[in-house]
């Protein structure tokens, strides 16, 4: 067998590793609408799915005349992370490839989300996942600057001691294909045709190199694709 072809497998959490955007925009949604912006849960998603709340304050305000502050925040995030724990589920065969994944590179793998640290860390162990990804776990909220934006999958290559342009992201937005394409990774992107995914067309025309829709398909991918020696 060739040896597989990446140092390092660095995957985003929300939409590849957990099914956790239809709870967070239920709850947005509901807080959206308290404030006087009626939006469903669907319309929620395609406006928010792979970018931060706090980033999309100045749209919030445009839209309710609310100008968001750090305890709406706090709030949302309480009220979000009360839902994760009652409902959420992981994405369908991810934690099978996870382990299989962690087995092939002697645990070279991170979870690099724009999520909050306190989100990501809950909902990994919500769904067994976290034994995995501990002590590697990477939060745009931590960073200089959230997706599209290069910096979390940069920080998660730097603290595994590899080159990012030996990385592997998984994505499933066009945010978070971007970002994993600005830091010199290759970027698989996973796409179901559901809300809350970006559709194949967007993710391959930002620089996603495959698009899958089954997580069983991901090890096999990752191990067949011939990268080039940077």
């Amino acid at each position: 067998m060739s040896p597989f072809p990446f140092s390092a497998v660095l995957f985003d959490c929300d939409g590849v590793l957990v099914d956790s955007e239809p709870i967070t925009n239920r709850v947005l949604a509901e807080m959206l609408g308290e404030l006087g912006w009626q939006i469903t849960t669907e319309e929620s998603m395609n406006t928010f799915t792979g970018k931060a709340v706090k980033d999309e304050a100045a749209l919030i305000e445009q839209k309710t005349g609310f100008r968001i502050t750090d305890d709406w925040l706090k709030t949302f995030r309480a009220r979000r992370n009360e839902a994760l724990e009652r409902d959420l589920i992981a994405i369908p065969r991810a934690p099978e490839a996870i382990r299989e994944i962690h087995a092939m590179l002697d645990g070279r793998i991170a979870c690099a989300s724009g999520a909050d640290r306190h989100k990501v860390e809950l909902q990994l162990a919500k769904v067994g996942l976290l034994e995995y990804f501990e002590g590697r776990i990477f939060s745009g909220h931590e960073m200089p600057r959230s997706k599209p934006h290069p910096d979390v999958y940069l920080a998660a290559a730097e603290a595994l001691g590899v080159d990012p342009r030996r990385c592997a992201v998984v994505e499933d937005t066009v945010t978070g294909a971007m970002a994993g394409v600005a830091a010199g990774a290759t970027v698989f992107g996973y796409s179901t045709g559901e809300s809350g995914h970006s559709g194949p067309g967007p993710l391959l025309s930002v620089g996603a190199v495959r698009v899958f829709s089954d997580m069983a398909e991901l090890p096999a991918l990752l191990s067949g694709y011939g990268l080039q020696a940077a």
